[in-house]
């Protein structure tokens, strides 16, 4: 009897492991690309979100100290008052010659047009104490200048507006000399008797800024 055949026994075919194709290897670095830009733009916006709450809180604080410095003062000169003079001018409006400094100032109106600070024609910015407010490193100590004053916080700038306006309307404004003439049984209303509206608006202009940014305006009225 003839023996069966017997077939030879092949060893099992070893699967070769499939390689990344170009196209999704090319897939796979843009989703990841995709990703790591997320984060980075995520990054930046949380750094510029922190830095602008910084500055606006630092704005708040500078605008409400020019406020602090000035609410106890009278709105015009003690001894000069506010009276007319030749033509349109009038006496007792802004700081004359002899005040040079912050603490010179004695009435609101003497802080009309002055800006406290970056490219301002008065030092600063200021505090309520009438002194300039100082910059400080990471760690809160003061920095000095070359003559071993404090060195005024850089890029910050304070700028007032003083003006007159009608009690009836706050948005009128009036001029300095302006007055109501008596009539009747109206008394009319003295040069020095109007509401004054200040106006105190900080900017900020940081090394890379082209120009001053406006951070914070402040706005109130003396009755």
């Amino acid at each position: 009897m003839p023996c069966a055949r017997t077939r030879p026994i092949r060893p099992p075919r070893r699967r070769q492991a499939r390689a990344f194709t170009l196209i999704e290897t090319s897939l796979a670095l843009i989703i990841i690309g995709v990703g790591v830009l997320a984060f980075i733009d995520a990054q930046r916006a949380f750094i510029e979100n922190n830095n602008w709450s910084s500055r606006a809180a630092t704005g708040a604080l500078l605008a409400n100290e020019v406020r602090e410095l000035t609410r106890h003062l009278p709105k015009y000169d003690p001894v000069l008052g506010l009276t007319a003079g030749s033509g349109n001018t009038v006496i007792g409006w802004g700081a004359g010659s002899d005040k040079i400094i912050v603490r010179d100032f004695n009435c609101l109106t003497d802080f009309d047009g002055k800006m406290f600070g970056r490219d301002g024609n008065m030092p600063g910015p200021i505090a309520a104490a009438g002194t300039v407010v100082p910059m400080s490193d990471a760690n809160g100590v003061q920095q000095l200048d070359g003559n071993g004053d404090p060195k005024a916080l850089e890029g910050w700038a304070q700028s007032v507006t003083v003006e007159k306006v009608d009690p009836l309307n706050f948005a009128t404004v009036r001029a300095k000399g302006y007055f109501v003439a008596p009539s009747g049984n109206d008394p009319g209303i003295a040069i020095d008797q109007f509401p004054l509206r200040v106006t105190v608006v900080v900017t900020h202009q940081d090394t890379y800024d082209t120009q001053p940014i406006e951070v914070t305006r402040l706005v109130w009225i003396t009755p």
